[in-house]
């Protein structure tokens, strides 16, 4: 199954409101990217895809992507330079380790789910909402090219 046809219309809109949720507590910008395959090792790719969105464009450097290749079940959580610098590797390592204990009982969107409110939460303690902020990058589930 392609990863555009993995998630349900109303799965996508829950990750899409996750998302939403989550941002509006911060003044960081959370991604998710779905792909098919994951040919390289799971970091590389994520970071080349985290470049490729230009998320280390926003004005804080405090961007999360959750990275997912469903046929090479692969993915990865990975931060910005401004948010990883406040948490680091054991956070987003606790975070993947949960969301892989929902990823083995096929229960992908509350992996995502709990991978973004978690990642939202982080952001709120180190980057809260401020009056002006905006949403810089869309809420919605990228897919890779087909």
């Amino acid at each position: 199954m392609k990863a555009t046809d993995f998630f349900s219309k109303s799965d996508r809109e829950r990750i899409r409101l996750a998302i939403e949720q989550a941002e509006s507590m911060t003044s960081g910008e959370i991604r998710v990217y779905i792909e098919d395959e994951c040919k390289t090792e799971v970091l590389d790719r994520a970071v080349f895809v985290f470049a490729e969105l230009n998320m280390h464009l926003t004005d804080l450097r405090n961007g999360v992507l959750i990275y997912l290749a469903l046929e090479d079940k692969k993915f990865a959580i990975i931060g910005d330079a401004g948010i990883h610098a406040k948490v680091g590797d054991d956070f987003w390592n606790k975070i993947k380790e949960k969301m892989a204990t929902y990823f083995k009982e096929s229960k992908f969107t509350d992996g995502l789910e709990h991978g973004i409110l978690e990642s939202g939460i982080a952001l709120k303690n180190h980057f809260p909402h401020q009056n002006g902020d905006k949403n810089e990058l869309s809420d919605d589930i990228i897919f890779g090219k087909e």
